[in-house]
């Protein structure tokens, strides 16, 4: 079948106004730069490693290239493997997918006595002395040159999946990627984001490293030059997409990707924690996690309200889920708030919805419990399905309702739900994605073969069985309100639910359209037509041109901005979210 012509944009970048001179590109290139300040008198070099970077190599190139007289490691003062798998057990549970999010420090990992030691040798230490590793700072808090070994967590799951990384510290490079994702979410990033927040603004240069052939490097001039500039204009982070076993083809085609996946499941096209930026310098892209932005300057990108209630998180997540030529996702539903509190440690739940970007005539969206339904008798059923493998037949107990592209299906934690087979799903949620659990998953296997986990016990504690037919038909399905109106646009509230801390707004338009997102944080996607222009009433940025079904973040400190069709002809359409105001 031959694909219609696609301009979905899969590497977005921020260009970051900086001379060729302040890039440099390839081992040799990297270490001759730091060589020079070592020339000028810098004699303490410490390289920041971020969990999941190939140590070894950065080690080897730098002793290649600068011939230290010391060599001091972080990796030389941690605990005994066994001392820090106690450590964490409290944090990662014995559950196979959730734990709770740890408030481990760099420091609780290290031996105090060896620690004690290397730092002094490494004080005492004459001539060129080079500090390497996660946590530097426990050996040379005050280097001459700090550089961050920074890496995307997309890349790092690569790795994990590739057993090319174990957890850190001393983790098994053979466990499963499950479980090192499992320890990487709960424990690892948590605690070098926290070293890495405390560097931001410091660091003497940041160093790529996603691509271990072509590493790159920039100063950290140019880096939070880069990062202050994406706080003045609209931006896209750099989506990724995965298969999955309820994987579809919608995606192949609208956003041109290879042919060589089963399917494509998923996208996240604006989850912070998980996407990358790409800072392009002087023609060359440096790409860093985009939660460098959020720890660095939270506030600018959220706004007052949002950094008050949220701190340094983004709230907001919009991904695809894509089921056309596929089949229904599981049957789930997601922890109301005390419960995640309580349980995982997080402060929030993901409450959600889904906006249909497209639906084949047959599709649905499973949501809400059927009136009058057995609670006992559904429970004791999926039970019988878990494990005897039996079928669960869904729509005896849950509603099934007609799917169509441009509805809006709302879902408030606790509501049980699920999408079908041929639909596309722009899901727009609060952030904690991996807290879903899975009731039924129509007795398939992950991709790997293996059955994929079911949570019956959290989410049967979970589900809210007074959400019923008629529930669900007033309060969750479709509930548009025009509540704007001028030449050429209109405006309406789609939700979320009022139990839900996002509103999300609707904009249909042939002309130009403001919008202002100075209580807080926009993101946006063009749900209908083909390019629309993102502008300034100011030009305090240049024009960004939006592709249909691309999200992008329009941070707090921009403000004032308007979005217009390309061709001014034909109607585009965006759906915009931001965390809810009004009382």
């Amino acid at each position: 079948m031959k694909r219609r012509q696609s301009n979905y944009d899969k590497s977005p970048s921020i260009r970051v106004p900086v001379g060729p001179e302040s890039v440099w590109q390839g081992w040799r290139e990297i270490v001759a730069r730091i060589g020079g300040d070592v020339a000028r008198g810098a004699q303490r070099v410490s390289i920041e490693i971020y969990p999941g970077g190939f140590e070894e190599q950065v080690l080897g190139a730098f002793v290649e290239g600068l011939h230290p007289s010391h060599v001091f490691r972080t990796s030389d003062c941690w605990k005994i493997p066994q001392e820090i798998e106690a450590m964490v057990s409290s944090d990662l549970t014995n559950d196979p997918v959730f734990g709770r999010i740890s408030r481990l420090t760099i420091e609780d990992f290290a031996n105090p006595r060896r620690t004690a030691q290397l730092q002094e040798a490494c004080r005492s230490a004459e001539g060129l002395t080079l500090v390497l590793g996660t946590g530097t700072a426990l050996l040379a808090p005050e280097p001459d040159v700090l550089i961050l070994a920074d890496l995307a967590r997309w890349e790092i799951q690569r790795r994990q999946r590739a057993n090319q990384i174990g957890s850190f510290p001393t983790g098994d490079i053979h466990e499963t990627p499950a479980t090192k994702y499992k320890r990487a979410f709960f424990v690892d990033w948590r605690v070098a984001d926290r070293i890495k927040q405390a560097l931001l603004d410091r660091v003497d240069y940041l160093l790529d490293t996603n691509d271990p052939v072509a590493p790159k490097m920039t100063t950290g001039e140019a880096f939070r030059a880069g990062l202050r500039g994406a706080l003045n204009r609209p931006f896209r982070v750099v989506p990724f997409f995965d298969p999955g076993p309820w994987g579809g083809q919608w995606m192949r085609e609208v956003c041109d990707l290879p042919d060589g996946p089963p399917n494509y499941a998923w996208c996240f096209d604006c989850v912070p924690e998980e996407n990358s930026l790409l800072l392009n310098m002087a023609g060359v892209n440096i790409e860093i996690p985009a939660m460098d932005l959020v720890l660095h300057r939270p506030r600018e990108l959220l706004g007052d309200a949002p950094y008050a209630r949220f701190g340094a998180e983004f709230p907001i997540r919009f991904d695809f889920l894509d089921t056309m030529q596929g089949s229904n996702l599981s049957l789930q539903v997601h922890p109301l708030k005390q419960y995640i509190v309580d349980h995982f440690g997080m402060a929030y739940t993901q409450d959600e919805s889904y906006y249909l970007l497209d639906a084949a005539p047959e599709a649905c969206v499973y949501l809400g419990l059927k009136t009058g339904v057995d609670r006992k008798a559904m429970i004791s059923e999926l039970r019988y399905s878990q494990e005897d493998g039996a079928p669960f037949e869904a729509s005896n107990y849950v509603n099934r309702w007609p799917a169509r592209k441009h509805d809006h299906f709302l879902i408030p934690a606790g509501t049980i739900h699920c999408s079908g087979a041929n639909t596309m799903v722009l899901e727009i949620s609060a952030t904690p994605y991996i807290f879903t659990f899975k009731l039924w998953d129509w007795g398939r296997p992950g991709l790997d073969g293996r059955p994929r986990p079911i949570h019956l016990e959290h989410g049967t504690a979970n589900i809210q069985w007074n959400r019923d037919t008629e529930w669900v038909r007033k309060n969750l399905l479709n509930r548009f309100e025009k509540i704007g109106e001028g030449k050429g646009w209109i405006e309406e509230r789609t939700g979320l639910h009022e139990l839900e801390f996002i509103e999300t707004r609707r904009h249909w338009f042939t002309s130009l359209v403001e919008h202002d997102a100075s209580a807080g944080v926009n993101v946006l996607n063009l749900v209908e037509g083909k390019e629309a222009i993102v502008e300034s009433p100011s030009a305090a940025f240049e024009p960004f041109h939006v592709h249909y079904a691309e999200t992008f973040i329009v941070p707090a400190h921009t403000g004032r901005y308007s979005v217009r069709p390309a061709d001014g002809v034909h109607q585009c359409a965006t759906i915009r979210a931001a965390v809810r105001t009004e009382a």
